[in-house]
């Protein structure tokens, strides 16, 4: 018998697609989403005015943001969104806060969360606009509403399912409702209470986006729905793109602060466990 025939198989490689990192499996999964753009807008005859190539929406993204059209209009909304932001979760707290008071405090926010917490905050648009006319208040009023229900929402049930024997410890040693609750019930709410700033945040920030696209101003300045609307009025399809990858852009930014802020807190002082998926970044 030859030696050829007696050597063993050499082993094969095996490359496990799970077995790579999280950060390499995304820039390859972004690289083939590319490549299957530009493949399409090269070999489909697509007028590049319609569905424009990637070279092309990279320069349009790289001359929005150094001439500053992008950069301002993402300041503007940015500005709008933590504007409403902080009026929305200052509002859910003084709800919250009443609601754990008074009964009929908590009843009325319990029928009012059940009632406009599933209704989307573009529906609230008109009457938006009834009440404010076009103008910068009507984004900022429909913007607090997309916050404001889910963040009371979050913070109720963490009041709600705070453990028992600390109320009772609280209660035993004589602390008077305001400290419990600053004491007590809002530090152990805190995995609660982060939960809904990261859904209403998501919430927010759609609907910040919606609201300037219907609405098409922003106060004096553009925000980046009307960035979007305006390129799209004068038929720049590179442009409306470039808005979109900046808006999804900065929702990943923001969506990643939370999550540091996330793991800094709560996560750190082991009131929630570490995601799997944070584990392997």
């Amino acid at each position: 018998m030859s030696m050829a025939t007696d050597a063993a198989p050499a082993p094969r490689l095996k490359l496990r697609w799970a077995a790579l990192p999280v950060a390499l499996r995304r820039a390859l999964q972004f690289l083939m989403l590319i490549a299957a753009w530009e493949a399409y807008t090269r070999f489909s005859g697509v007028d590049p005015l319609i569905f424009p190539p990637p070279l092309q929406v990279g320069q349009a993204l790289v001359e929005g943001w150094t001439s500053g059209r992008l950069a301002q209009a993402t300041l503007t909304t940015l500005q709008l969104l933590a504007l409403s932001l902080a009026i929305g979760m200052g509002l859910a707290l003084i709800f919250t806060v009443l609601s754990r008071v008074s009964t009929f405090a908590d009843d009325a926010v319990e029928l009012f969360t059940s009632m406009l917490n599933p209704l989307p905050s573009v529906a609230m648009l008109p009457i938006a606009l009834i009440w404010f006319g076009l103008n910068v208040n009507a984004l900022i009023f429909v913007v607090v509403n997309a916050v404001l229900w889910p963040v009371t929402l979050a913070l109720s049930t963490g009041f709600r399912t705070v453990n028992q024997t600390l109320v009772n410890v609280g209660r035993n040693i004589g602390l008077s409702w305001w400290r419990m609750i600053t004491d007590v019930l809002f530090p152990a709410a805190l995995p609660h209470t982060m939960t809904g700033i990261k859904t209403g945040l998501g919430y927010g920030w759609r609907t910040i986006i919606a609201a300037e696209l219907v609405f098409g101003v922003s106060g004096a300045k553009s925000g980046l729905g009307n960035f979007l609307n305006d390129a799209r009025y004068f038929l720049r399809t590179d442009e409306v793109f470039a808005g979109i990858i900046s808006v999804a852009l900065i929702g990943i930014t923001l969506e990643l602060v939370l999550a540091a802020i996330e793991r800094r807190t709560i996560v750190r002082w082991g009131m929630k466990q570490q995601s799997s998926t944070q584990t392997t970044r």
